[in-house]
């Protein structure tokens, strides 16, 4: 989820940063010096700066099966350099961070020792089993006390664990090289990228072209890209052990002396995750294939359409995010007390053991594609819109409508308010937490591939120096732009953002 939203807001930060402006250049033949005017693709070198801070809670982390917390908070720095290296082309470096702190990864591993996430548990009365002993929570009550702190292993899907993968940063770098012809009506481009997190390397690599014509009226494009993406897989916690030590994975390792539980609280050594099985291969590969077209079809109004074909392949699914079958029996780690409550919010001393890794087909085909629209209403507003339809092959449909409403409010200043909607349905291989059955062959509890709606508001102001009167240095001040979105999920998931962007040119 993380990769898929931040991005998302990073990119509606960006909006409105590229400008490509025009110099003068002088040629000399022989003794005369004759001047002639030649349209630039980028005056000068332009620096930009961005920044963002993202926050999001829910109740549904697929990492422990579709329940649980889903807090996560990242902070986005980007800088970005387009130099020109002539009249006719331009090399654009893209280089960012995105470090983020995950309750929801951070159950990787849930399993805690230390007794501080227990000071603010509910105080229950807890009373025999109906049969074979152990405990049960009945009602609540303020005479009792909490549980001691505990000796050994306990944990809880709505609390981040103390461990490693609680915190992660993603480092990336994208560079993109671009040639203009004479008569400005060709473009043809190349890119590569490179981005890295703790798990998870991948290498891109891209081309396109553009062409323009009907006096610059019409715009058609082609673009191509590949990413080769390489996992190293990383397991929950109970199946790594079981992947190490096999049958002898609860006598040895992190589970030497630790006490599993059966439903009634009862010890057991029955848990057996057999179903679990690692990935025998751990490469990810997406390719895609573009096509836009757009046209001026009056002073005033401006359309564009597009089409996408997508093809991904590999491990697509992600191999720390655990599945409960409805079909097999439920083991626990930690207090006996709060089982009843493992759904809850309430549970804050008890984990469930996974009975296996989620499971997705190892290819995908996806058919984005859609209409966008600019209405030049008058000097102070114009009215664009966007609209995409999705499907793939994974039984998922989904729609997309944006509405900007750009408001000029003077020569420099600008405010864009804006919303987003989008409605999908569940994939085929979907179901909520503890209902997949083990006979499947693919299953996921991973929320984002669920059927839901969402909303997304945001407003953005923009402030552009028309004529870079502010100066650091050898660059002038050109942009400064700031915005703030909201986004609702029919599923409880809430997420905002803030983020802003300054810009810098170059001395001429």
């Amino acid at each position: 989820m993380k990769r898929t939203l931040t991005s998302f807001f990073c990119l509606m930060a960006f909006s409105g940063f590229s400008v490509a402006q025009s110099n003068e250049s002088t040629i000399a033949q022989g003794t005369d010096s004759i001047k002639t005017y030649r349209k630039r693709v980028l005056e000068s070198t332009e620096v930009s700066l961005l920044m963002s801070f993202y926050s999001q809670d829910g109740s549904h982390s697929p990492v422990n099966g579709g329940i649980g917390s889903e807090k996560l908070e990242d902070k986005t720095p980007t800088i970005i350099i387009s130099t020109p290296l002539n009249n006719n082309d331009v090399l654009t470096i893209d280089a960012g961070i995105s470090a983020y702190t995950s309750a929801s990864s951070s159950n990787i591993n849930p399993f805690m020792t230390m007794p501080s996430t227990l000071k603010s548990a509910p105080m229950y009365t807890t009373t025999a089993a109906s049969r074979g002993g152990g405990t049960v929570i009945t009602t609540p009550t303020t005479t009792t006390t909490t549980p001691a702190a505990p000796s050994k292993p306990y944990g809880t899907p709505w609390l981040a664990s103390t461990g490693a993968s609680h915190y992660d940063m993603n480092k990336a770098i994208h560079a993109d090289y671009s040639h203009s012809s004479d008569s400005r009506n060709l473009i043809l481009g190349t890119n590569v990228a490179y981005s890295k997190e703790f798990d998870y390397i991948s290498y891109g690599f891209g081309g396109n072209v553009t062409g323009l014509f009907n006096e610059k009226n019409t715009e058609i494009g082609l673009k191509g890209s590949a990413y080769l993406d390489t996992w190293k897989p990383i397991y929950p916690t109970e199946l790594r052990e079981y992947m190490d030590y096999g049958l002898a994975f609860q006598t040895s390792g992190y589970f030497k002396g630790v006490t599993v539980m059966d439903s009634k609280g009862n010890a057991t050594t029955a848990y057996l995750p057999s179903a679990f099985k690692p990935w025998a291969q751990n490469g990810r590969n997406s390719y895609t294939l573009s096509f836009f077209a757009s046209q001026i079809l009056s002073q005033k109004l401006q359309a564009a359409f597009f089409f996408d074909l997508v093809l991904q392949e590999g491990m697509l699914s992600t191999p720390y995010q655990r599945v409960y079958f409805k079909d097999k029996p439920s083991y626990y780690i930690g207090y006996a007390a709060f089982i009843p409550v493992y759904t809850t919010p309430d549970n804050t001393a008890v984990y469930r053991l996974a009975d296996d890794i989620e499971r997705l087909p190892q290819s995908r085909y996806k058919f984005p594609f859609g209409v966008r629209a600019s209405y030049y209403i008058n000097e102070t507003f114009v009215l664009k819109g966007y609209y995409r339809y999705y499907f793939d092959n994974w039984g998922l449909k989904a729609h997309t409508l944006n509405l900007d409403l750009p408001i000029r409010l003077n020569q420099s200043f600008s405010i864009t308010p804006s919303f987003r909607y989008y409605i999908q349905n569940q994939v085929d291989y979907f179901a909520p937490y503890d209902t997949h059955l083990s006979t499947e062959k693919f299953y996921t509890s991973d929320y984002d591939l669920s059927k839901f709606t969402a909303e997304n508001y945001s407003i953005a102001m923009n402030y552009t120096d028309v004529f870079n009167t502010l100066k650091i240095s050898k660059f002038g001040f050109k942009n400064f732009n700031v915005r703030y979105s909201h986004y609702s999920r029919s599923d409880g998931l809430d997420a905002n953002i803030i983020s802003f962007g300054i810009k810098f040119v170059g001395d001429k």
